[in-house]
């Protein structure tokens, strides 16, 4: 088992794996957890994203990260931190963001894990995080609420202009 890089009461982070891959194409599957984003992904794009994950912890020292359940070891999702370059008026910057798997919503389990890597981007000398969510994804508004940050405007996201219905966001951010 890959050494966990930080963990909290309930949750590991830690870098992808190839064992992962089974598990995260399940949840990139479920079109419920995708509903906010383009499309459910199929296994191929699932093994892409671990991969530009992995690259970006090589390059940045972040990542959205595999997450672990501590007591179970399944793995439930990603949470963490990313970079984000689309044309923007607040890009280039670092985003925090989350998706985990259905069984493990409602739990608290991504607010917790958001605030670890808040602690996690502090630590590591990052000044703001941002996050942003379709308007319609209250879920993940209410996480943002939850972590300490503030909205700060919304905007219509340039990489999701063939999708109108989710194309609108809302902008929070935290500055250390």
């Amino acid at each position: 088992m890959t050494p966990y890089l930080f963990t909290t009461p309930r949750l590991g982070f830690r870098t992808w794996q190839s064992f992962d891959l089974d598990d995260f194409a399940t949840i990139n599957s479920d079109t419920e957890v995708m509903r906010f984003f383009q499309k459910p992904l199929s296994r191929e794009e699932t093994q892409a994203m671990m991969n530009r994950m992995q690259r970006m912890y090589e390059e940045k020292g972040y990542c959205y990260f595999a997450v672990d359940l501590l007591e179970t070891k399944e793995l439930i999702g990603t949470i963490g931190l990313g970079w984000k370059t689309f044309e923007s008026d607040f890009t280039p910057c670092v985003d925090i963001g989350w998706r985990i798997g259905k069984k493990w919503w409602n739990q608290g389990l991504a607010t917790e894990g958001a605030s670890a890597c808040l602690n996690f981007a502090q630590q590591n000398q990052i000044k703001e995080v941002v996050s942003m969510a379709s308007i319609g994804n209250t879920a993940s508004i209410q996480v943002m609420k939850k972590i300490g940050m503030d909205f700060w405007k919304e905007f219509d996201h340039p990489e999701l202009k063939d999708f109108p219905d989710i194309q609108r966001c809302s902008l929070y951010r935290i500055v250390f």
